[in-house]
């Protein structure tokens, strides 16, 4: 079983950005981003994960985690985030649903160095790289990468490009929680390009969708 790690003294964003808030980040999810729609569309890529492993970088509250061992409760399913606060929620939620979900302390950029290299079929990431610094977004795609098998699939659900008046205004108000220094590469539209750079391939857009907050977009990747 997977352990973990010593307390950390590197800062991070927590959900709901700045304002300490972890306690309500489940509502406003749900309310301000359609989170049954984009999740949905998430776990539905996980078909034929099989007996495999997961690991979800930055799972917070742990939604998207124990929805993706419910619906494939044979795989290995891992959840990794820096915050107490919100893995206590997820712990208790798993408990509620029978879930049986490892559930890592560390930094998302950290990952490989608890859970090991080349062990994941599946690494994937929702609503997190939008709310780092450049340089650790880079350090997180670069973690998941290495986590992954050759072949392995990459998974990233968050803010892309805003092609439109209408979403960028929108996407103001996670700028303003977030930070508009790690917000805005994100509204530029640069994961693709950064997912890239981390030496995966056929990296794709394949599911778009506007929320009150912005436009969402999952990008698809492999590890060759």
């Amino acid at each position: 079983m997977v352990g973990l790690t010593p307390a950390m003294t590197q800062a991070f964003v927590p959900a709901l950005g700045r304002f300490g808030m972890t306690r309500h980040y489940d509502r406003a999810l749900a309310f301000m981003t359609r989170e049954t729609v984009w999740r949905r569309a998430l776990v539905d890529r996980f078909q034929g994960v099989g007996t495999g492993t997961v690991v979800d970088i930055g799972c917070g509250t742990g939604s998207l985690t124990i929805a993706i061992k419910t619906a494939h409760p044979q795989a290995l399913v891992i959840g990794v985030d820096p915050d107490d606060d919100a893995l206590a929620i997820a712990r208790a939620k798993a408990a509620a649903s029978n879930a049986t979900v490892q559930w890592v302390r560390t930094m998302g950029d950290r990952s490989v160095a608890t859970i090991g290299a080349g062990v994941a079929d599946i690494v994937v990431s929702s609503l997190v790289l939008h709310q780092c610094p450049l340089a650790m977004k880079r350090a997180i795609l670069a973690d998941a990468w290495a986590l992954l098998r050759p072949g392995g699939r990459l998974l990233i659900c968050d803010y892309g490009v805003q092609p439109m008046i209408a979403m960028r205004t929108a996407f103001l108000l996670i700028q303003c929680i977030d930070g508009f220094d790690a917000t805005g590469p994100n509204a530029a539209g640069i994961l693709p390009q950064l997912i890239g750079e981390a030496g995966f391939t056929d990296v794709a857009e394949d599911f778009a969708l506007a929320t009150m907050t912005g436009r969402l977009a999952i990008y698809s990747a492999v590890r060759g």
